[in-house]
């Protein structure tokens, strides 16, 4: 609100704004639909051997995901203090002499 001589003037709100805003809401979820029909049809366009890559990729990233999320936060703490143990002294350093 802003103040002229004394009394309070009230904004309107700008409707053309907002119609903009739901236009381009509305071509950005028709144009992502579009986008998934047209992978859906790329999809029937591919090989055997291709839709076997594909869903061979797809479960082994899902075995993968389900064995990262399967261990608390302590397993691996454990686990990565048991692999630093086997490894040598990372701060060790070995001898090195060319003479002797």
């Amino acid at each position: 609100m802003a103040s002229i001589m004394g009394r309070a003037k009230e904004w309107k709100k700008k409707k053309k704004k907002d119609k903009e805003r739901k236009k381009e809401a509305h071509i950005s979820r028709v144009v992502i639909q579009d986008e998934e029909v047209s992978s859906k049809v790329q999809m029937s366009r591919k090989t055997d051997a291709e839709r076997k890559f594909e869903e061979r990729r797809r479960k082994m990233e899902e075995e993968r995901i389900l064995k990262k999320a399967s261990k608390t936060h302590k397993e691996k703490v454990e686990e990565f203090n048991r692999h630093l143990d086997s490894l040598t002294e990372h701060f060790d350093i070995p001898k090195v002499s060319w003479t002797k």
